[in-house]
Parts: C-alpha cells; structure tokens; sequence
C-alpha cells in the first residue's frame, strides 16, 4: 500500500546513508520527494537513480537554504513532509584540544542549519504536515572526545520538541528520530582510517545487545511511519533505534 501517496517530501543531506535510504522508501511509498546535498554530481546521482528531485543546497548557508525555500514554493508549492537529515560528526578529540574551526563546521550543519531550515520552511508546510529531525543517542550519552558533536544533537533535541509545540495548533507532528550505530558512511567522514574504523566498529557491536549494527533501511522504515496518518497522535516524541545500545 502506498501510504505516502500524493504528498511532496523534503529530506536534506539525501544523497548518501539515512536520507538516501528514506528517499528510497518515501518514493516507494508514492511520494513526490527532493533531497538535497552540498555535491552537485553526488545528489543528481543519487536523484537520477531513484526518482528523486535534486537541488545543490549546504545545510550550513543560509543563504542556500533561503534560496531552496524560494525554488521549492515557486516550482512545488507546500511540502506535506520535511526530514531535516543532513549533519555530520566533525573531527573527535577532547574538550581541552577543541577547534574552534571544528566547533563551527559542527554546528553550522547539525544545530545552526537545521535549526533555520526548519525555520524557513515552517510557511511552506501544509496544515497537518510531519516534520522529522535526525539527531542521535549521543544527545544523551556524554562519551569522551565528541563533545561537539553530542551538544550539537542535544540542541536539536531541544528546537524539536519547541517546535512541536509551537506547530501543534496547526495539526503538524514534529518528532525526533534518534540511531545508535548503523551501517553508513558517517565515521569515515570523520577522517577515520580503516584500521580505526574496524576497531569502533568491533566495540560498538560488543557495546550493542542485539550485537549487531543497524541498517539504515530500518530507520527510513520508521521515517515513513511517522509521516503516514499512522503516526497522527504522535508528536514531541523521540524514537531510539539503537540495538538495545541505552538500555
């Protein structure tokens, strides 16, 4: 059953990991959907090879999402449906080694970004629309050497759940999907080498109950659900999908 039929959906940062797997699943459930990314050949790739509409934006300029906002109301009209996805997790280290240049690319993509593309939009989303924010277990779990990273989440936990209050007079559920450790490219864009790489991998599947990692499929999965007439009493709500990683 096609239960995203008819709607329009925005995710940005689609071209790779959840939000490329969410487009997979929203455009399999009938929906018209654009995703954004910061590479022009990697998003008209990842566009052409689902069915998606593509449109150069960085999270991290306003100006951009200023502009995507004016294309998206001139060409589309309202979006029935927003995943605010794109975010990265910078480079690790402690709070006494931080860089300040770290610290800003950080929060310029995760809080600052997010936070504005949501506010930009808010004017383009029909009445009883659902906006998803991904943010992360981290949000909550305070390990050592990503401490940018985590508060830059934990502020999005916050503007998410201000927002579903503020939206709920007009029937538009805002909710949190937080992942524990999937199988993406996240890590590697961290500057991770192989070897490190293999050996964060090993301690986060000892660390997870299930003993397994996720894959991104299943949060898309769940993406979709909350934005389906399903989901129609759930707002304010954050959604771990960690394994049993929090337990």
């Amino acid at each position: 059953m096609k239960k995203l039929e008819n709607k329009l959906a925005l995710i940005t940062g689609g071209n790779s990991g959840f939000g490329y797997a969410t487009a997979k699943e929203f455009i399999a459930q009938g929906a018209k959907v654009i995703i954004t990314g910061r590479r022009k050949d990697a998003i008209e790739k990842a566009a052409q090879k689902i069915g998606a509409i593509a449109f150069v934006a960085d999270q991290a300029n306003l100006d951009d999402t200023e502009l995507l906002s004016r294309e998206i109301e001139k060409r589309f009209g309202k979006l029935d449906i927003l995943f605010i996805n794109a975010g990265i997790t910078g480079s690790l280290g402690p709070i006494e080694k931080a860089s300040v240049e770290n610290f800003d690319n950080v929060m310029n993509i995760n809080f600052r970004g997010a936070y504005f593309t949501l506010s930009k939009f808010i004017p383009l989303l029909n009445n009883g629309a659902s906006v998803v924010v991904l943010s992360s277990i981290v949000a909550s779990t305070y390990k050592p050497d990503t401490s940018i990273y985590q508060a830059s989440k934990a502020a999005l936990n916050s503007i998410t759940k201000t927002a579903a209050a503020e939206l709920a007079h007009r029937k538009i559920r805002v909710n949190l999907v937080s992942p524990g450790p999937h199988k993406t490219d996240v890590m590697k864009k961290a500057g991770l080498n192989e070897s490190e790489l293999n050996g964060i991998t090993e301690r986060l599947i000892n660390a997870i109950p299930l003993k397994e990692m996720g894959n991104p499929e299943d949060v898309a999965k769940l993406v979709a659900y909350l934005c389906n007439d399903a989901a129609s009493f759930i707002t304010g709500a954050e959604i771990v999908v960690d394994g049993g990683m929090t337990l």
